[in-house]
């Protein structure tokens, strides 16, 4: 009995697609890559968002500034006051005090030298008692205490003037501000009170990425990175990297050695060299959310699915197997913090069986 044929047409699209997909996955190359989500970054400390808080106790009496408002360094943010308006006025007032104590002080140690002087001289002659002159030396002693303890005294007054001429906070940096705590107007404030933020408007970018740990074992240095910014129109395709448009280039720059508290790491990328830079800072500013690939070996795509599905870490290559044969046989795992034990688990599950 013939079959029916449209069973046969069936059966020899069924075969023919089976066919073309065992071809694809066995000869179609695709580059492994290890995707993870992250935020543009200030790669120099000092170009972050940096708060400004007051050094001393008071109330704030004035702003200088307004959100938005761009500022230069040194540039008054606001003034605090003290909560006694009298307070500056009690300080100098003390310290001319401290300071004619230290004089009266200096002056009566000076005498009760001289006083020793002459008692070493007439107990000499025999004609004092050496509980005198023990007398005048101890009068000398107590004259060096006291003007110790002044001048001590004189210090801190003038610690405390110092940290009242700090009333004016001052912006620490160019740039923007951009946040100004409103709430503290009129209010308290404590030393270490956030007053305002000010983010800057230059800043050496980079890509913070979090990348998930079955990948980062392989992620190195040096390695290129595909980029895709939010806000900016891009199409990517994770295996075939030279079709994808609107998409940056980056080089991985360091790799935590650590993860966060979500198990992911994060990878610090920069701008490759020689590429198409990145867009301006108008248009990816600090803190955009960013997409990245992190480009690795060429594999075919079979085993590609193969791996995705087993959700195998990602293959050593072969410049990676030399340059550990290079060093004396040693193991994979020595030179990504891997146990021995583990090592061999990843290089037996990394091969198909």
């Amino acid at each position: 009995m013939k079959a029916p044929r449209v069973v046969v047409i069936t059966a020899w699209l069924v075969a023919l697609g089976i066919t073309a997909a065992a071809l694809v996955m066995a000869f179609v190359p695709w580059v492994q890559t290890a995707n993870g989500d992250g935020l543009v970054v200030a790669l120099n400390p000092d170009d972050r968002a940096a708060d400004v808080s007051s050094l001393v106790s008071g109330r704030i009496s004035e702003w200088y500034v307004k959100d938005g408002e761009q500022v230069k360094a040194g540039q008054p943010i606001a003034r605090v006051i003290d909560l006694d308006p009298d307070y500056l006025t009690r300080l100098a007032a003390e310290r001319a005090q401290i300071e004619a104590e230290i004089a009266a002080v200096t002056q009566s140690r000076a005498t009760a030298m001289l006083d020793v002087n002459r008692a070493s001289a007439l107990l000499r002659d025999g004609l004092i008692a050496r509980r005198d002159y023990e007398l005048a030396q101890i009068k000398v002693a107590e004259g060096g205490a006291k003007l110790a303890e002044s001048r001590a005294k004189l210090q801190r007054i003038d610690v405390q003037l110092a940290r009242q001429s700090s009333q004016v906070v001052r912006a620490p940096r160019d740039g923007r501000i951009q946040t100004v705590n409103a709430a503290l107007s009129g209010g308290v404030v404590s030393p270490g009170s956030v007053l305002a933020t000010v983010a800057p408007e230059t800043a050496e970018r980079a890509v913070a990425l979090y990348i998930d740990g079955r990948d980062i074992a392989l992620v190195r240095p040096g390695q290129q990175v595909r980029l895709e910014f939010e806000g900016w129109p891009a199409i990517q395709f994770s295996g075939w990297p030279s079709v994808a448009q609107g998409i940056f280039d980056g080089r991985v720059r360091a790799v935590d050695p650590t993860s966060n508290a979500g198990g992911l790491f994060r990878v610090l990328v920069e701008p490759a060299p020689g590429k198409r830079p990145w867009p301006d800072l108008r248009f990816t500013k600090l803190g955009a959310k960013v997409r990245g690939w992190i480009q690795m070996e060429t594999v075919r795509v079979g085993y590609e699915l193969w791996r995705q599905l087993n959700d195998f870490p990602l293959e050593f290559s072969k410049d990676i197997k030399d340059s550990i044969n290079a060093k004396g046989g040693k193991s994979a795992g020595d030179d990504y913090g891997v146990a021995k034990d583990d090592d061999a688990t990843v290089r037996k599950a990394g091969k198909p069986k």
